[in-house]
C-alpha cells in the first residue's frame, strides 16, 4: 500500500552505522561544504524569488560495488571511511538479497526468483547514493531532491535521525517518512513493479530542504544487470488479465528503460 517499510532489526551493528554517520558528516564538512556554498554562489541560489525546477539542493558523490567496485579511485575518501564503506556495502548486499526472498515468499513465487530476474549475464548492479542536504534559506523553492520514483530494483537507505526531510505521496498527500534511530528504510523501485505486475508500487518521493540541520543520507541501490530482461512474472499474471492483453507491463532490458528514462 505504500511502497515504503523502515527496518529494524536488521543485523547491521549500531555502532557500525554510528561509524558511517560519523565519518559521512566529517567527510562532507572536510571535502565537500565548500564546494556546495561555491555552487550555491555561482548560480545565485541565496536570493532566487520564484521556485527551480531544474535543480536539486544537495551535495553527493557516488559509490559503485558490483559487478565492480570503485570505492579505491575516489580520492578524497579517508582509509578508514573507504574500509567501513566497503564493509557497510557487503552487510546491504546480503540484505538486500535476504529481502528479496521474503518479497518472494510474500508474493507466491519461488525463493530466488526476483534475484535470477535481476541477474542477467553479469549479475545484479549495486551502488549508494552518498548525499548531504544543507540548510537551506528557501525549502519552498528549492527541493533538496525533486519528485521522482526510483527506476531500480530495491533501495536500502540509511538516513539522518536527527534532520527529516524525506516525504512519499500517498493517496494525493506528501507524508514524511520519518527519521528512526538505526534503521534502514527500504523502498521499491520501478522494476520490481513491473515484474510484479503491480501488485508492489514504485511511490513517488522526494525530499524536502530544512532551514536548520544538515540531512545526511546514504541510499544503496540493488538494480538488474544492464542486459537483464525485465517482465511481469507469469505466475502474477491473472489469466483474464492476460487473455485480455491488457493491464501486464511490456518486456524490456533494464539498460534501454534507463537510456529512455
Amino acid at each position: 500500500n505504500w511502497g515504503f517499510f523502515e527496518l529494524v532489526n536488521h543485523g547491521i551493528p549500531p555502532e557500525m552505522m554510528d561509524t558511517i554517520e560519523r565519518m559521512t558528516k566529517g567527510h562532507y564538512k572536510k571535502c565537500m561544504e565548500q564546494r556546495f556554498r561555491e555552487l550555491v554562489v555561482s548560480k545565485g541560489l541565496e536570493y532566487v524569488q520564484k521556485e527551480v525546477h531544474d535543480l536539486d539542493w544537495e551535495s553527493t558523490f557516488h559509490l559503485k560495488h558490483l559487478p565492480e567496485s570503485n570505492i579505491s579511485q575516489i580520492s578524497d575518501l579517508d582509509d578508514d571511511y573507504r574500509k567501513v564503506m566497503k564493509e557497510f556495502a557487503v552487510k546491504l548486499e546480503k540484505l538486500a538479497e535476504q529481502l528479496l526472498d521474503l518479497l518472494c515468499e510474500n508474493l507466491g513465487l519461488e525463493k530466488g526468483y526476483l534475484k535470477k530476474a535481476f541477474y542477467g549475464s553479469n549479475g545484479p548492479t549495486f551502488g549508494t547514493k552518498v548525499s548531504n542536504y544543507p540548510p537551506c534559506p528557501k525549502p519552498d523553492l528549492i527541493k533538496g531532491l525533486r519528485a521522482h520514483t526510483d527506476a531500480g530494483g530495491i533501495i536500502l537507505l540509511f538516513q539522518d535521525d536527527k534532520v527529516s526531510g524525506l516525504q512519499l505521496l500517498k493517496d494525493g498527500q506528501w507524508v514524511d517518512v520519518p527519521p528512526m534511530h538505526h534503521s534502514i528504510v527500504v523502498n521499491l523501485g520501478d522494476q520490481l513493479e513491473v515484474i510484479t505486475n503491480g501488485k508492489y508500487k514504485s511511490v513517488l518521493h522526494r525530499v524536502v530542504a530544512q532551514t536548520d540541520g544538515n540531512r545526511m543520507s546514504i541510499a544503496s541501490f540493488y538494480n538488474p544487470s544492464t542486459d537483464a530482461v525485465i517482465y511481469p512474472a507469469p505466475a502474477l499474471v491473472e489469466r483474464e488479465e492476460e487473455e485480455a492483453g491488457k493491464g501486464t507491463y511490456p518486456k524490456f532490458v533494464f539498460e534501454d528503460y534507463m537510456k529512455l528514462r
